[in-house]
């Protein structure tokens, strides 16, 4: 199958997002691609999580939900975006990712666990962890996807459990914070949550400033298949269930695997 990674330069004009996800969304279509991702705040990006996260929150069926929907459908092709969505707390909002088939019908959303207090970062003052940690996958023409959102890459028990709820592609739908040795993280942890679960692992990302671009698919053996630079772009990539199944028999560590229950999240008991 085909898929293709959509690279942005979001900015806070969520009109003008959605243009640009529209326009790359049909060059994907173009390319053959049966899936198109975009990063984490696709439609929403701004350098510093603020208070306008909460107050340009929407529910899954607002506007952006619903253009989002009209993109898949006029394209005939499966997106994943992600977008501010309103929360039961009106201070903080979630910070989701919602994938749709190529009618327009919504098939998962998943609202990012692990929130990046890192780095000088606060992203839960303004953002609700999601309430489940239950791992979100959907289907394809026949191949299953993973959802996980930027700093969940850093928590492999994530990864793992999305490839025992039978992921081959994982989407790591990202924003991911520049710094020292950033870029070279971002690499490595794609690599290492490819083969650890012997899956692809697809790394979209937002570009500099804000992020680091670098957008990238890595294979089954941790090998890069195909990456993007800084600018923005679409970067149409092959993606095989035969590879993971052969990666799988040279390397099953899926059956071998002995420590099988990872420590649960420390809940966010704020009011």
């Amino acid at each position: 199958m085909r898929i293709a990674l959509g690279q942005l330069a979001s900015g806070t004009d969520i009109a003008a997002n959605l243009r640009v996800i529209d326009a790359y969304t049909a060059e994907a279509a173009a390319s053959g691609a049966a899936l198109v991702a975009f990063p984490e705040y696709a439609t929403y990006e701004k350098k510093k999580i603020d208070a306008t996260f909460p107050a340009v929150a929407e529910p899954l069926d607002g506007d952006v939900g619903a253009e989002l929907s009209r993109i898949a459908r006029s394209h005939g092709i499966a997106l994943v975006a992600g977008l501010v969505e309103s929360s039961p707390d009106p201070a903080r909002a979630y910070n989701t990712l919602a994938a749709f088939d190529g009618g327009g019908r919504l098939l998962a959303a998943y609202r990012k666990i692990h929130l990046f207090d890192a780095q000088g970062f606060e992203e839960s003052a303004f953002v609700a962890p999601g309430p489940s940690t239950e791992p979100v996958t959907f289907d394809v023409d026949g191949l299953r996807f993973g959802l996980l959102t930027c700093y969940d890459l850093r928590f492999p028990e994530q990864a793992q459990a999305l490839s025992d709820a039978g992921s081959q592609v994982l989407l790591a739908c990202s924003s991911w914070v520049p710094g020292e040795l950033k870029t070279n993280q971002w690499r490595t942890l794609l690599a290492a949550r490819a083969i650890e679960n012997s899956l692809f692992v697809a790394g979209v990302c937002q570009v500099p400033p804000v992020s680091v671009g670098n957008s990238l698919l890595a294979g089954p053996m941790g090998n890069v298949v195909a990456e993007l630079g800084l600018a923005p772009g679409v970067l149409p990539v092959d993606v095989s269930p035969d590879a993971v199944a052969v990666a799988r028999r040279h390397f099953p560590t899926h059956r071998q695997r002995r420590i099988r229950q990872a420590p649960a999240p420390r809940p966010d008991t704020r009011s």
